[in-house]
């Protein structure tokens, strides 16, 4: 993933809505989202490369209300070709047992195997209880990314976010414009899990960032551009899917993905379903 857009308990009728683009090598072994026979309560992509460690996803739901996404720490210069895929995270998280916190507690020494990566982790399985976190292993000291050696708790307060290759909410340019049109979105979204062409229409924004914008991250400055819009296209690059997730507070949920190649849309998914944990419960925590 490289844009994920998240409001947290911030829409009277979903605790959570997220609006993602996932940015890959066209090239990449990718399967779409989908229910997994080995797990069946996982709504996930999967990852299909010949990766160190288990091939994994980039954003997975399961029945019982959890939620993980993942993406890259922009930092070239400290990238080890050795390390495990960090697609195997967020499919830890979605097939055990931990909250988001024990999660972090319980993995914190191996992320260290890993490339930079952001990671949010959210659990709806009790509406009394729910949470979402934010996770990285990696930190900003001035205008340096630097491994992340301790883990500080990062529960999210009700609110809406924008993530990208960086830290939460830094403020790239993708990140700034579309976290502002995700927000108006929200505000229009009149809780009935209709309209999910609008989320995927901010998301689908292919303005390219004006120089004095643009991040240094290690890259070049041409790559910069590139990677500037939202919505990634370049010739061996780009975004290969736009991803929608509502959940109501009555349980309810709808996934919507759609998926492109190097010459436009190739697929479009709806998938609906409630958790198993909502009968005759309330979400609106």
């Amino acid at each position: 993933m490289c844009l994920i857009l998240f409001a947290w308990k911030s829409h009277p009728d979903y605790p959570l809505v997220v609006a993602a683009n996932r940015d890959e090598f066209y090239e990449r072994d990718t399967e779409k989202m989908d229910w997994w026979s080995e797990h069946p309560e996982l709504l996930a992509g999967r990852d299909r490369a010949d990766v160190l460690g288990s091939p994994g996803t980039w954003l997975g739901f399961t029945k019982s209300g959890r939620f993980a996404a993942l993406t890259n720490v922009r930092a070239p210069s400290e990238k080890n070709p050795d390390a495990r895929t960090r697609g195997e995270l967020s499919l830890m998280y979605l097939t055990g047992e931990h909250k988001p916190d024990g999660f972090i507690q319980h993995n914190a020494k191996r992320f260290e195997q890993y490339n930079g990566f952001n990671m949010l982790m959210a659990d709806l399985s009790n509406p009394s209880d729910a949470q979402m976190h934010w996770v990285s292993n990696r930190m900003m000291l001035g205008q340096s990314i630097r491994p992340r050696k301790t883990f500080p708790q990062n529960a999210l307060d009700a609110g809406v976010y924008g993530l990208s290759n960086a830290m939460l909410d830094t403020p790239w340019p993708k990140v700034t414009h579309r976290v502002a049109a995700f927000a108006q979105t929200l505000a229009m979204d009149q809780g009935n899990l209709k309209h999910a062409d609008q989320y995927l229409h901010l998301l689908s924004d292919n303005r390219v960032a004006v120089d004095q914008e643009l991040p240094s991250t290690g890259v070049s400055k041409e790559w910069e551009k590139a990677l500037s819009p939202a919505f990634v296209q370049t010739p061996m690059y780009g975004t290969r899917s736009s991803t929608v997730l509502r959940i109501r507070k009555d349980g309810a949920f709808e996934m919507v993905e759609r998926r492109f190649d190097a010459n436009g849309t190739i697929g479009h998914d709806v998938i609906t379903g409630a958790l198993t944990s909502a009968s005759g419960s309330n979400l609106s925590v």
